[in-house]
């Protein structure tokens, strides 16, 4: 078999973390992009301890000349990209009537403009060579309604088009596309992250675990396993964990009946919302900002 290469973005944490860590298990070199250059250089380490094959780089993929920079770095000094994972993406949560400049900004900064403008760094490199996929990472909130995540929703919105639309310009290339649909993932983005962030009242930590354990988040590491079976089988819309199929398929044959069911979940969740802010004695929460992937 003939050596692979993977670039990963947000490949020191999370769905990118454990995406790295499956891919060297099966004797891809990965390499771990991301602003937090010290956390990926010690998950680079821990794969070369297993026998692995890793390195990290420090990447903005809101900086398009260095992501160009970085494209071209990792095809010169491993001879090709044969996967590249456009998985970095931040949140910040809480209603639009809070937003400010900076909800809109930050979030499609790096989950629209990061996306496009990795695609024109590694793009080329694959139609060069001929072959590659690119495996862009949306949510399950680029086919459904995100209350509290509005901007999150849009950014992720625009992720599944434009993979749509590169999944059939790709294939005159012999070039892949697949979107990336993660539901719940157990993992700390459930509960906060360094780049992302509120507006508007802070829901606490405590909260905000009681409502992601009714969405059953799963283990990160089976979730990665899951995702390469399907980028194995080129499959168009990466949808894990499994059952989320069903809530995707709903909302494509009845929209409005969804509408009107998404709806009623907010309004259940505005409600405990509204309660705990009014709780006099919260519940014991980190100052870690709240948003999901």
């Amino acid at each position: 078999m003939s050596k692979r290469v993977a670039l990963i973005t947000g490949g020191a944490s999370g769905i990118g973390r454990a995406l790295g860590e499956k891919l060297a298990e099966r004797g891809v070199t990965v390499v771990l992009a991301d602003r937090q250059l010290e956390l990926a250089e010690e998950v680079a380490a821990s794969i070369v301890a297993r026998g692995g094959s890793a390195w990290a780089a420090s990447l903005d993929v809101r900086d398009a000349a260095s992501f160009r920079d970085l494209a071209a770095e990792v095809a010169r000094r491993e001879g090709s990209i044969d996967y590249f994972f456009n998985n970095a993406g931040i949140a910040i949560a809480g209603e639009m009537l809070d937003y400010d400049d900076r909800a809109w900004d930050d979030v499609l900064d790096v989950n629209l403009r990061g996306v496009g403008y990795g695609i024109s760094a590694v793009y080329p490199i694959m139609v060069a060579q001929a072959s590659g996929h690119i495996i862009n990472t949306a949510s399950m909130a680029g086919w459904l309604p995100m209350p509290r995540g509005a901007s999150y929703a849009a950014s992720k919105h625009a992720v599944v088009g434009i993979t749509k639309s590169l999944r059939i310009e790709g294939a005159a290339h012999g070039v892949r596309a697949s979107v990336l649909c993660p539901g719940a993932i157990q993992t700390p983005i459930l509960l906060g992250g360094t780049f992302g962030g509120q507006v508007g009242r802070r829901v606490p930590d405590s909260v905000m675990k009681k409502l992601w354990k009714r969405a059953r988040p799963m283990d990160v590491n089976a979730f990665a396993v899951e995702v390469l079976k399907d980028v194995d089988a080129n499959e168009p819309y990466i949808i894990v964990p499994r059952w989320w199929k069903a809530i995707w398929l709903f909302e494509r044959v009845a929209p409005r009946m969804s509408l009107r069911l998404w709806a009623r979940v907010y309004a259940k969740q505005r409600a405990e919302l509204e309660a705990a802010a009014a709780d006099p004695h919260p519940a014991h929460t980190t100052d870690a900002p709240v948003h999901a992937e």
